[in-house]
């Protein structure tokens, strides 16, 4: 209970708040580290948290290519994307033991993507009961760590199951 109500909540927020252009593609221009959350890049592709997750450990594997249709990327960006979301559940097993995983895409903003302009796959890890009335009632989640933590864990977990990143491809 503390975590939910500490001054840093505020700080996050007011952090975070969300700026013009693509919060993906600006993310890339950072160093990798707890502030862009950029867990791993890969050679077509990346993959970090979202910073406003569903579930703790809650995934995303984005192309670097800013791009809305699916259809458009190339075959190997598809393919690595592919590669990278089961590298992606077989470090959030490690890490969190879930017992199942919701795995997909949002195309377009009437489909639920919150950014639509660039695709994006979700990876979460999922518990049974891991909805609770705070969800329901309050449309507010609850993470039991905070994100920089999930951070850690996950980037450690990565390194240890996949490897170092290598050089990526330009964008």
């Amino acid at each position: 209970m503390e975590y939910l109500w500490s001054p840093w909540r505020m700080v996050y927020i007011e952090n975070h708040i969300r700026k013009p252009g693509c919060v993906f593609c600006k993310a890339l221009e950072h160093e990798d580290g707890p502030e862009n959350l950029i867990v791993y890049r890969g050679q077509r592709a990346f993959v970090m948290l979202n910073r406003y997750p569903y579930t703790t450990g809650h995934l995303m594997v984005i192309p670097y290519k800013h791009e809305s249709d699916l259809a458009a990327l190339e075959a190997a960006t598809r393919a690595e994307m592919m590669e990278l979301t089961v590298q992606a559940i077989a470090v959030l097993r490690k890490v969190y033991h879930p017992q199942a995983f919701n795995v997909g895409m949002n195309l377009g903003a009437a489909a639920g993507a919150g950014i639509a302009a660039h695709l994006h796959m979700h990876v979460v890890p999922r518990w049974s009961g891991d909805t609770n009335f705070m969800s329901t009632l309050a449309h507010t989640r609850v993470l039991p760590e905070a994100l920089e933590d999930t951070y850690k864990r996950v980037h450690s977990a990565w390194i240890a199951l996949h490897g170092a990143p290598q050089e990526h491809a330009a964008t």
